[in-house]
Protein backbone atom coordinates (compact mmCIF):
# COMPACT_ATOMS: atom_id res chain seq x y z
CA UNK A 1 0.00 0.00 0.00
CA UNK A 2 1.23 3.50 -1.00
CA UNK A 3 1.21 6.60 1.24
CA UNK A 4 -1.98 8.25 0.72
CA UNK A 5 0.24 12.40 0.71
CA UNK A 6 -1.68 14.46 1.05
CA UNK A 7 -4.74 12.19 3.42
CA UNK A 8 -6.88 14.70 5.30
CA UNK A 9 -9.45 12.55 6.93
CA UNK A 10 -11.74 14.44 9.43
CA UNK A 11 -9.55 12.84 12.64
CA UNK A 12 -6.14 11.36 10.83
CA UNK A 13 -4.49 13.43 8.34
CA UNK A 14 -1.05 13.77 7.04
CA UNK A 15 0.14 16.91 8.32
CA UNK A 16 2.29 19.38 6.01
CA UNK A 17 5.01 22.19 6.50
CA UNK A 18 6.86 22.35 10.12
CA UNK A 19 3.71 20.06 11.43
CA UNK A 20 4.61 16.99 8.80
CA UNK A 21 8.46 17.73 9.84
CA UNK A 22 7.37 16.19 13.46
CA UNK A 23 4.97 13.54 11.98
CA UNK A 24 4.00 11.49 9.02
CA UNK A 25 0.48 11.14 10.35
CA UNK A 26 -1.71 13.17 12.87
CA UNK A 27 -4.58 12.90 14.72
CA UNK A 28 -6.38 15.85 16.31
CA UNK A 29 -10.04 15.38 18.05
CA UNK A 30 -9.57 18.76 19.40
CA UNK A 31 -8.71 22.48 18.65
CA UNK A 32 -7.50 25.30 21.68
CA UNK A 33 -6.09 24.70 24.68
CA UNK A 34 -5.72 25.96 27.88
CA UNK A 35 -2.33 25.45 29.00
CA UNK A 36 -1.81 29.18 28.14
CA UNK A 37 1.83 29.05 26.50
CA UNK A 38 2.32 32.27 25.69
CA UNK A 39 4.63 31.52 22.55
CA UNK A 40 1.97 28.72 20.82
CA UNK A 41 1.94 29.08 17.49
CA UNK A 42 -1.71 28.79 17.44
CA UNK A 43 -2.29 32.31 18.72
CA UNK A 44 -0.39 33.88 16.37
CA UNK A 45 -1.77 34.45 12.94
CA UNK A 46 -4.26 33.48 10.49
CA UNK A 47 -6.07 30.53 12.41
CA UNK A 48 -5.58 32.17 16.03
CA UNK A 49 -8.96 33.00 15.63
CA UNK A 50 -10.35 28.95 14.74
CA UNK A 51 -7.36 27.36 16.35
CA UNK A 52 -5.78 29.38 18.95
CA UNK A 53 -8.72 29.13 21.93
CA UNK A 54 -7.82 28.80 25.40
CA UNK A 55 -10.73 25.76 26.15
CA UNK A 56 -10.32 22.84 23.95
CA UNK A 57 -13.44 22.32 22.14
CA UNK A 58 -13.99 19.30 20.03
CA UNK A 59 -13.78 19.75 16.79
CA UNK A 60 -17.11 20.86 14.25
CA UNK A 61 -17.12 18.00 12.05
CA UNK A 62 -18.02 15.53 14.95
CA UNK A 63 -20.72 15.69 16.81
CA UNK A 64 -19.97 14.40 20.17
CA UNK A 65 -16.84 11.98 21.54
CA UNK A 66 -18.36 9.09 20.28
CA UNK A 67 -19.00 10.26 17.10
CA UNK A 68 -15.44 11.17 16.88
CA UNK A 69 -14.00 7.89 17.97
CA UNK A 70 -16.40 6.22 15.18
CA UNK A 71 -14.43 8.39 12.85
CA UNK A 72 -11.13 7.82 14.33
CA UNK A 73 -11.46 3.94 13.77
CA UNK A 74 -13.04 4.09 10.51
CA UNK A 75 -10.19 6.40 9.23
CA UNK A 76 -7.57 4.21 10.71
CA UNK A 77 -8.58 0.78 9.69
CA UNK A 78 -8.62 2.98 5.99
CA UNK A 79 -4.91 3.62 6.21
CA UNK A 80 -4.13 0.84 8.94
CA UNK A 81 -0.81 -0.56 7.16
CA UNK A 82 1.07 2.69 6.93
CA UNK A 83 0.34 3.80 10.35
CA UNK A 84 1.32 0.45 11.51
CA UNK A 85 4.64 1.65 9.79
CA UNK A 86 5.05 5.35 10.34
CA UNK A 87 2.96 5.83 13.77
CA UNK A 88 0.19 8.54 14.77
CA UNK A 89 0.86 11.20 16.52
CA UNK A 90 -1.23 13.25 18.79
CA UNK A 91 -1.63 15.63 18.50
CA UNK A 92 -1.01 19.18 16.79
CA UNK A 93 -4.13 21.18 17.41
CA UNK A 94 -4.67 21.01 21.48
CA UNK A 95 -2.82 19.07 24.21
CA UNK A 96 -3.93 14.99 24.23
CA UNK A 97 -3.90 14.84 27.94
CA UNK A 98 -6.44 17.74 29.31
CA UNK A 99 -9.02 17.17 31.65
CA UNK A 100 -11.23 17.84 28.47
CA UNK A 101 -9.63 16.12 26.02
CA UNK A 102 -8.02 12.86 27.52
CA UNK A 103 -11.05 10.08 27.66
CA UNK A 104 -10.95 10.57 23.39
CA UNK A 105 -6.87 9.95 23.62
CA UNK A 106 -6.94 6.99 26.21
CA UNK A 107 -9.85 5.29 23.36
CA UNK A 108 -7.88 6.00 20.69
CA UNK A 109 -4.30 4.91 21.23
CA UNK A 110 -5.48 1.73 23.20
CA UNK A 111 -7.34 0.95 19.76
CA UNK A 112 -4.31 1.75 17.79
CA UNK A 113 -2.05 -0.76 20.42
CA UNK A 114 -4.42 -3.52 19.57
CA UNK A 115 -4.07 -3.37 16.42
CA UNK A 116 -0.40 -2.59 16.59
CA UNK A 117 -0.43 1.00 15.31
CA UNK A 118 2.48 2.87 17.19
CA UNK A 119 1.79 6.10 19.02
CA UNK A 120 3.24 9.09 20.24
CA UNK A 121 1.50 11.58 22.64
CA UNK A 122 3.39 14.92 23.63
CA UNK A 123 1.92 17.19 25.89
CA UNK A 124 2.39 19.17 29.17
CA UNK A 125 0.07 17.98 31.63
CA UNK A 126 1.32 15.23 34.13
CA UNK A 127 -1.98 14.84 36.72
CA UNK A 128 -2.75 11.60 34.47
CA UNK A 129 0.41 9.92 35.00
CA UNK A 130 -0.24 8.02 38.29
CA UNK A 131 -3.71 6.85 37.28
CA UNK A 132 -2.84 5.80 33.87
CA UNK A 133 0.03 3.85 35.31
CA UNK A 134 -2.11 1.72 38.03
CA UNK A 135 -4.17 1.08 34.81
CA UNK A 136 -2.24 0.18 32.20
CA UNK A 137 0.36 -2.45 34.76
CA UNK A 138 2.46 -4.29 32.59
CA UNK A 139 0.92 -4.28 29.06
CA UNK A 140 0.35 -1.48 26.56
CA UNK A 141 3.90 -0.33 26.63
CA UNK A 142 5.61 -1.42 23.20
CA UNK A 143 3.94 0.61 20.79
CA UNK A 144 3.14 3.37 22.75
CA UNK A 145 5.70 6.96 23.67
CA UNK A 146 5.39 9.80 25.26
CA UNK A 147 6.66 13.05 25.01
CA UNK A 148 6.86 16.35 27.11
CA UNK A 149 7.82 19.90 25.71
CA UNK A 150 10.69 21.14 27.90
CA UNK A 151 11.22 24.77 27.28
CA UNK A 152 12.95 25.36 31.26
CA UNK A 153 10.59 28.19 31.47
CA UNK A 154 7.14 27.72 33.73
CA UNK A 155 6.23 31.62 33.53
CA UNK A 156 4.96 31.23 30.06
CA UNK A 157 3.38 27.78 30.01
CA UNK A 158 0.98 29.16 33.23
CA UNK A 159 -1.80 26.13 33.00
CA UNK A 160 0.86 23.11 32.01
CA UNK A 161 2.46 21.35 34.64
CA UNK A 162 5.66 22.65 35.75
CA UNK A 163 8.57 21.67 33.68
CA UNK A 164 10.32 19.92 37.13
CA UNK A 165 6.83 17.84 37.09
CA UNK A 166 6.93 16.65 33.46
CA UNK A 167 10.80 15.53 33.83
CA UNK A 168 9.45 13.41 37.30
CA UNK A 169 6.69 11.69 34.99
CA UNK A 170 8.49 10.96 31.97
CA UNK A 171 10.93 8.96 34.13
CA UNK A 172 7.93 7.54 35.68
CA UNK A 173 6.57 5.92 32.28
CA UNK A 174 10.00 5.16 30.74
CA UNK A 175 10.49 3.05 33.95
CA UNK A 176 7.46 1.46 33.51
CA UNK A 177 8.84 0.90 30.02
CA UNK A 178 7.04 3.19 27.53
CA UNK A 179 9.49 4.78 25.00
CA UNK A 180 9.76 8.72 25.88
CA UNK A 181 11.30 11.59 24.41
CA UNK A 182 11.17 15.35 24.50
CA UNK A 183 10.27 18.13 22.67
CA UNK A 184 13.06 20.87 23.44
CA UNK A 185 10.96 23.14 21.14
CA UNK A 186 11.11 26.63 21.38
CA UNK A 187 14.13 27.32 22.37
CA UNK A 188 13.31 30.32 24.65
CA UNK A 189 17.26 30.39 25.78
CA UNK A 190 19.69 28.27 25.27
CA UNK A 191 20.76 27.74 28.61
CA UNK A 192 17.78 26.37 29.85
CA UNK A 193 16.99 24.03 26.93
CA UNK A 194 20.56 22.42 28.09
CA UNK A 195 19.41 22.12 31.52
CA UNK A 196 16.30 20.66 30.43
CA UNK A 197 18.37 17.86 28.71
CA UNK A 198 20.98 17.64 31.11
CA UNK A 199 18.11 16.51 33.68
CA UNK A 200 16.63 14.08 31.54
CA UNK A 201 19.46 12.12 30.03
CA UNK A 202 19.25 9.09 32.05
CA UNK A 203 15.44 8.76 30.51
CA UNK A 204 14.95 10.25 27.40
CA UNK A 205 15.25 8.75 24.31
CA UNK A 206 15.25 11.15 21.64
CA UNK A 207 14.98 15.01 21.49
CA UNK A 208 13.26 16.89 19.21
CA UNK A 209 14.85 20.47 19.10
CA UNK A 210 13.86 23.32 17.49
CA UNK A 211 14.21 27.30 17.20
CA UNK A 212 11.35 29.68 18.22
CA UNK A 213 9.35 30.58 14.92
CA UNK A 214 10.38 33.90 13.07
CA UNK A 215 13.37 35.00 15.69
CA UNK A 216 17.02 34.66 14.36
CA UNK A 217 19.43 33.46 17.18
CA UNK A 218 23.36 34.11 17.37
CA UNK A 219 24.70 31.38 15.05
CA UNK A 220 27.77 31.58 17.63
CA UNK A 221 25.56 30.23 20.35
CA UNK A 222 23.80 27.70 18.19
CA UNK A 223 27.23 26.18 17.56
CA UNK A 224 28.21 25.91 20.95
CA UNK A 225 24.63 24.51 22.19
CA UNK A 226 25.09 21.77 19.70
CA UNK A 227 28.90 20.87 20.34
CA UNK A 228 27.46 20.49 24.10
CA UNK A 229 24.08 18.58 23.26
CA UNK A 230 26.02 16.18 21.00
CA UNK A 231 28.12 15.34 24.08
CA UNK A 232 25.99 15.13 26.54
CA UNK A 233 24.06 12.68 25.17
CA UNK A 234 26.29 10.45 23.61
CA UNK A 235 27.31 8.75 26.85
CA UNK A 236 23.51 8.06 27.27
CA UNK A 237 23.24 6.90 23.34
CA UNK A 238 19.96 9.08 23.30
CA UNK A 239 19.52 9.96 19.32
CA UNK A 240 18.62 13.62 18.53
CA UNK A 241 16.50 15.25 15.71
CA UNK A 242 17.39 18.82 15.21
CA UNK A 243 14.38 20.52 13.38
CA UNK A 244 15.02 22.04 10.19
CA UNK A 245 14.58 25.49 11.94
CA UNK A 246 18.08 24.77 13.61
CA UNK A 247 19.61 23.29 11.11
CA UNK A 248 18.95 26.28 8.81
CA UNK A 249 19.93 28.91 11.12
CA UNK A 250 23.15 26.78 12.31
CA UNK A 251 24.43 26.39 8.64
CA UNK A 252 25.50 23.15 8.77
CA UNK A 253 24.34 20.62 6.29
CA UNK A 254 22.50 17.61 8.30
CA UNK A 255 25.02 14.74 6.92
CA UNK A 256 27.93 16.68 8.92
CA UNK A 257 25.71 16.59 12.40
CA UNK A 258 26.96 14.37 14.76
CA UNK A 259 26.79 10.25 14.51
CA UNK A 260 23.86 9.71 17.05
CA UNK A 261 21.63 12.83 15.52
CA UNK A 262 18.88 11.80 13.15
CA UNK A 263 16.79 12.28 10.33
CA UNK A 264 12.56 12.45 10.95
CA UNK A 265 12.61 8.95 9.33
CA UNK A 266 13.41 8.12 12.61
CA UNK A 267 11.89 5.06 14.13
CA UNK A 268 11.22 5.51 17.63
CA UNK A 269 9.93 1.87 18.03
CA UNK A 270 13.08 0.11 16.43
Amino acid sequence: MKKQKGFKGKAIYNPSGKAGEYSYWACNFYAGCSNGCTYCYLKKGVLAHAMGGDKPKLKACFKDIHHAYDVFKKEAIQNKEELQKMGLFFTFTSDPMLLETKTLTYWAISWCSQNSIPVKVLTKKTDWVDNYLLCVRDFMTDNIAFGFTLTGHDELEPNASTNAERIEAMKQLHEAGFKTFASIEPIIDFNSSRKMIDETLPFCDLYKIGLESGRKYPIANIHLFLHQVSSMTRAWQNKIYFKDSFVEQSKINRSNLPDNCVTRDYNLFQ
